[in-house]
This record gives C-alpha cells, sequence and structure tokens, in this order.
C-alpha cells in the first residue's frame, strides 16, 4: 500500500474525480478526508470509502467535512480539525472545481467571479491553510487539479481557462517556495473525463469529443486518480513544480 498511514485531505471528494482519488487513497492505506459542500454527499461518499477500504483489507480512517472552499474560516476549521485528529497533513488535493460556461460576449461578472472563487481562490485559500503545518513537518505534497483546458484554452471557458492557468501559476511559485522546506507540489491536467460535470452535455457533442482524442474516448474519473496517488507517493519523490497531463493524447 502505497499511501499507508498517509493523512490526506481531498476537497471536491464527494463525486466525480475526487471521489474516485478518496477512493483510490484508501486503498493504499491512506487516512482520508472527504472534503465537499453539501453534507449529505460527504457523508455517502464517506460510507463509499469505508466500505472500499474494507474490501481492500485496508485499516483506513475516514472523516468527512462540509467545507466551502471560498469561505476561508470554514476551510481553516477543516484543516483544524483534521490536525485535532491526526497531528498532521501530508497530501493535500486540491480537486474542488466548478463549471459556469459562456462566450466572452455572453459570459456575466457572477458566473466569472464563481468560477475564480471556487477554482482559484479556493486554491489558495487549501495551500496557505496546510503550509504551515507542512514547512513544519519538513515533508508534505500539495497537489493542484488544472485541465488541458489551462494549458491550451477552450470555447466559452474564459473564467475556467484563466482559473486553471492560475493554478498552474500557482503550482510553479510554490514549488520554489516550499521545495526547499521538504513540501512537494504538482499539478494534474485531466482532459475530457466522464464525471457529473459531463451529465448536461448532449450525446452529439459527447461524440465529438471522444473524436478530438487520439484514444478515441473519454478519460474515467479512476485514471486521474491513478495519477494523483502516485504524486503523492514517495514513488514520485523528484517530481516537483511540474503538470502532468491526462488527456488520452488530447493535445498531441
Amino acid at each position: 500500500m502505497r499511501l499507508l498511514n498517509k493523512i490526506c485531505l481531498i476537497t471536491g471528494a464527494a463525486q466525480g474525480i475526487g471521489l474516485a482519488t478518496a477512493l483510490k487513497f484508501v486503498r493504499e492505506g491512506a487516512h482520508v478526508v472527504v472534503a465537499d459542500l453539501k453534507p449529505a454527499a460527504v457523508d455517502a461518499a464517506v460510507a463509499q470509502c469505508l466500505a472500499a477500504a474494507q474490501a481492500a483489507g485496508s485499516a483506513s480512517q475516514v472523516l468527512g467535512h462540509s467545507v466551502n472552499v471560498t469561505d476561508r474560516a470554514q476551510v481553516d476549521a477543516a484543516v483544524a480539525a483534521v490536525l485535532a485528529r491526526f497531528g498532521r497533513i501530508d497530501v493535500l488535493v486540491n480537486n474542488a472545481g466548478i463549471t459556469q460556461d459562456a462566450r466572452l460576449q455572453k459570459m456575466t461578472l457572477a458566473q466569472f467571479d464563481a468560477v475564480i472563487d471556487v477554482n482559484l481562490r479556493g486554491v489558495f485559500h487549501c495551500a496557505q491553510a496546510v503550509a504551515d503545518t507542512m514547512v513544519a513537518q519538513g515533508s508534505g505534497v500539495i497537489l493542484n487539479a488544472s485541465s488541458v483546458v489551462g494549458l491550451y484554452g477552450n470555447f466559452g471557458q474564459t473564467n475556467y481557462a484563466a482559473a486553471k492557468f492560475g493554478v498552474i501559476g500557482f503550482t510553479k511559485t510554490w514549488s520554489r517556495e516550499l521545495g526547499p522546506k521538504g513540501v512537494r507540489v504538482n499539478a494534474v491536467a485531466p482532459g475530457f473525463v466522464e464525471t457529473p460535470i459531463l451529465a448536461t452535455v448532449p450525446e452529439k457533442v459527447l461524440d465529438s469529443m471522444r473524436a478530438d482524442v487520439p484514444l478515441r474516448r473519454l478519460g474515467q474519473p479512476e485514471e486521474i486518480a491513478n495519477v494523483y496517488a502516485f504524486l503523492a507517493s514517495d514513488e514520485a519523490s523528484y517530481i516537483h513544480g511540474t503538470v502532468i497531463e491526462v488527456g488520452g493524447g488530447l493535445t498531441v
């Protein structure tokens, strides 16, 4: 178990890539804190993680916290609760994110602000909240969710692209600041992945998306979770300040 007894905080962990990551981490022996917005969804995710841990023969502990990552007080409270329970935080996965798409000429300020607040400001809040603890430990891993959209842009996603570009900037900057203190920072840039975010996308559009990917399919949340698990582990001990695309060759 490559994450045995690691204390891992995962935001946006009640569904999609976040839930798949939480499930993967408990199967790898980690103690996982599921953080997400809706309490009922958090409770359901915790139950799934506990069942997965039992099936894998893992003794993982799983906690749930209802957290709005745009609210610094809530983030600080969740981190304090984790430290009170475990005394340390080894891994933060900044996965929480939303979309509110519109072309530049049609995008409202409310749409722009909502995505920037969750996808960029939320990442800042969570990383800053754990940074002092990780530096004091002399170890830790911060993993940020970017996107291929954050590398190459995308029609109708001014807000999302800006946030995901910004996350890459965070990753590069924090790797310089925190690396000398023993804290590794990396980002993952998924391509088109079958998550609830795509649930409202018409099948014709999904077919077009698949056609754009050399592997001719959408990714699965578990395939992103596998990369997070590797980066969180000691197997990735010399990977730092990088952005790993997981997009089936989308950008080739």
